[in-house]
């Protein structure tokens, strides 16, 4: 498995520190790659009806959606902690819309850990 794409992972980390998540103080970014070498970001924004928040990787796939884009080609998300956090299932599911089965989703901790696999 490659490496995640630094330019993902500095993108990811930036947009992660823009987090809205007063309740659970866990700030999540995502950077997705397009097929068209677009970069696109989202953050997780969290809501006191704690169903209606969003992903971070909802939030970049409907960025991208927005901007015309329909593929993604990598995807690298960074959370807090030591450890990496990984996409829900719903994310999984949204990723999986957009990516083909040998797409790149990287994990990585502000720590540097980092847990790599493919859709």
């Amino acid at each position: 498995m490659l490496e995640p794409d630094p330019q993902l992972v500095a993108a990811a980390t930036e947009v992660h520190l823009l987090a809205y998540c007063p309740y659970s103080n866990y700030r999540v970014g995502a950077a997705i790659r397009t097929v068209s070498g677009t970069v696109i970001v989202g953050c997780n924004v969290e809501n006191a009806a704690y169903p209606l928040g969003s992903c971070a990787e909802a939030g970049a796939i409907a960025a991208m959606i927005a901007r015309g884009e329909r593929e993604i080609a990598e995807i690298v998300v960074v959370t807090d902690g030591d450890e990496p956090g990984t996409p829900c299932g719903g994310c999984r599911q949204r990723i999986r819309e957009f990516a083909g089965p040998d797409v790149a989703v990287h994990s990585v901790s502000v720590s540097g850990a980092t847990w790599s696999t493919t859709v």
